[in-house]
């Protein structure tokens, strides 16, 4: 799902009564994917990049959550930036962690290997976090606060690669492995392999248990030729050791500036509550396992998050949202930009609270270039990735379709995830490593419209027998196959001027008055289990219709694109020529993970919306106290 909005899941979500309410309900529901274009904390262990301001919150249990907008990020396609060294060359000193866990590693797997059932692998991760957050709320401050932490995962696996204590037979079960442990941030020896002796030892016994109900329940439920592949791929153990990542930062000059970034909103009668955060997070993750991969590397990332809300006459709950990412300080926004896209929030906010509902169609539509990465991300992307062309519970749509049109032949779809940027724009889904230590890949999806591979983590899939990559997941959930840099190219296309007009000729040929054009975009969730329906659902926040006979375009508000993914990915009948990017935060059965997602825009033959849910609790009663005109020396 996709959602351009920063909360905390449980208490730091700015939203309304509305989202939180929704929140509870989609919850629990199975098999659903979301994107949001910031991070919930979903598990209390992983410090999420982003606190507080979504624009809209949706929420899913057994798999979804957030990915990031960037605003207007037009750029053309670029070539992945090479790393920096060789692959696996070690470039920086090792940290104390690697020995620790590595002795203890060798002590457990020397004995948890004879014992029935065997295990037949052992993974430690211990992820080292460093967090800074700053936010204020209408011209003051509510948060600033730094902190760091450590957390231990233990993957024990037992049985063989062929048939393991992860096998799922029948409905869904749980997934190998737990949340994991805290652990302390001093590297003292004893106390660190004393806790990953006790996670062991846990997880062991977690997965001999799994193995054997397994095994039982092999011999009374059919097993499909998906469900009858390896559990687990036998993969090239990597040794990278990357230098440690670490930040210093003064949080007073940032305290100054959401105080005046969120005052300034406070000039627009039609701005109810604003929030602006900004969040530094540096990760260190140190891997080993019995294969014998041992890892060490780091990543700091920064973001700067707006969020301001309204609310319709009639109820309707309005959200205007807007955010920077960045790796290097140097590339930090300055106020210039800060100010101008706040401007923009404001008029487009003031604008939608004035704005007719626009009512239920099917017609064509322009969707710019980060709505279309959204589009493609929920339509296309969820329904790609492996583990759910191997699960009987899901509803499987691409998994017989390998080597057919799927898309018209002028687009193509990589997943980049060794791309750190795409033109001047960082790409939250670059990684160095997946979280089950195999090396990103670039992944050739679709080829001209043909489908021929998956993202693959290492589930292997019959005629797929190797991980590329994409085995990801939050900290204490376990890994599956997720997207990273989703990149969709077009040999097809043409000047915004042009395909406007081409916009507009659609338009006549159907009989219409008018077509819709998707200029802003909150985020998507889809389903794809088989208990449900095959649809997904994106969410605008700006939609404007525009007319055959010339008419100004009309800004118009409560529009979701709803449809089904076999339907909706052949109705695209020519695309824009420049890129934008959306970076978020895509939850689903392993968390919430950074993504990306890249494309020009799109024009659709035919695109269904439906009306918005809206809250029936009208305005505030009194305006703001700033804009009471009525009060007793004119406006307060």
């Amino acid at each position: 799902m996709v959602n351009p909005g920063n909360a905390t899941l449980a208490s730091n979500s700015p939203s309304n009564s509305w989202e939180l309410k929704n929140l509870v309900r989609l919850c629990g529901l199975p098999d659903w994917r979301t994107l949001n274009n910031s991070q919930p904390r979903l598990i209390r262990s992983e410090d999420s990049l982003t606190t507080f301001a979504r624009t809209r919150i949706n929420f899913f249990a057994a798999g979804v959550f957030a990915l990031a907008l960037v605003g207007t990020l037009k750029s053309p396609v670029q070539a992945a930036t090479p790393p920096a060294t060789p692959p696996d060359a070690p470039q920086a000193k090792p940290s104390p962690l690697l020995g620790v866990m590595k002795g203890e590693l060798d002590r457990s797997f020397k004995t948890l290997s004879t014992q029935d059932p065997a295990a037949y692998y052992i993974g430690y991760t211990i992820t080292d976090t460093q967090r800074a957050d700053v936010s204020g709320s209408n011209g003051a401050l509510l948060t600033s606060s730094e902190n760091r932490n450590r957390w231990l995962e233990v993957s024990v696996r037992t049985g063989n690669y062929d048939l393991d204590n992860t096998h799922k037979i029948g409905e869904r079960q749980s997934q190998n492995g737990g949340p994991g442990t805290a652990v302390p941030i001093d590297d003292d020896q004893e106390v660190l392999r004393r806790d990953i002796w006790l996670e062991t030892d846990k997880q062991y016994r977690s997965a001999a248990e799994w193995l054997i109900k397994i095994k039982t329940g092999r011999e009374v439920k059919v097993e499909t030729a998906e469900g009858r592949a390896p559990d687990f791929t036998h993969e090239q153990p990597h040794t990278y050791i990357g230098p440690e990542t670490s930040f210093v930062l003064e949080r007073k000059p940032w305290e100054e500036k959401v105080r005046a970034y969120t005052k300034a909103f406070r000039d627009s009668p039609a701005v109810i509550n604003s929030i602006v955060t900004f969040t530094a997070q540096a990760q260190n993750a140190y891997h080993v396992t019995s294969e014998g991969t041992q890892l060490q590397f780091g990543q700091i990332r920064y973001r700067l998050e707006l969020f301001i809300q309204g609310k319709a006459p009639d109820g309707m709950d309005l959200n205007r949202y807007y955010n920077f990412d960045w790796v290097k300080p140097a590339d930090a926004p300055d106020d210039k930009a800060v100010y101008a896209a706040e401007a923009t929030m404001r008029k487009e906010l003031e604008g939608l609270v004035a704005a007719p509902i626009n009512e239920p169609s099917v017609g064509p539509a322009l969707l710019t270039g980060r709505a279309a990465a959204v589009f493609f991300h929920e339509v296309f992307g969820h329904r790609a990735e492996g583990h759910r062309q191997k699960d009987v519970a899901e509803g499987q749509t691409f998994a017989k379709k390998v080597g057919e049109p799927i898309l018209p032949q002028f687009l193509s779809i990589v997943d980049d995830s060794t791309m750190r940027k795409l033109g001047h724009d960082d790409l939250l889904g670059y990684y160095e490593y997946d979280d089950e230590g195999v090396r990103s890949h670039r992944v050739v999806l679709v080829d001209h419209g043909v489908l021929k591979d998956f993202e693959m983590s290492r589930s292997p899939l019959v005629g797929f027998e190797h991980s590329n990559g994409h085995g990801r997941r939050q900290l204490g959930a376990s890994p599956v196959s997720r997207q990273g840099n989703l990149i969709v190219e077009s040999s097809k296309t043409v000047t915004d001027a042009q395909l406007r007009a081409k916009l507009i000729e659609l338009i006549k040929q159907q009989n219409k008055q008018f077509g819709l054009l998707i200029d802003d975009i909150a985020g998507g969730f889809t389903f794809t289990g088989r208990g449900q329906p095959q649809a997904f659902q994106v969410l605008p926040l700006v939609v404007y219709k525009v007319y055959a006979d010339g008419r100004p375009d009309e800004l118009v508000r409560g529009v979701d694109i709803v449809g089904t993914p076999l339907a909706a990915l052949t109705k695209i009948v020519a695309t824009g020529d420049k890129q934008e990017v959306f970076n978020g935060y895509c939850g689903a059965e392993s968390g919430s993970v950074p993504v990306s997602a890249a494309s020009p825009a799109i024009l659709t033959s035919e695109l269904e919306v439906q009306k918005k849910e809206s809250s029936t609790d009208r305005p505030p009663i009194l305006p703001a106290p700033a804009h009471d005109i009525l009060k007793a020396g004119g406006p307060q």
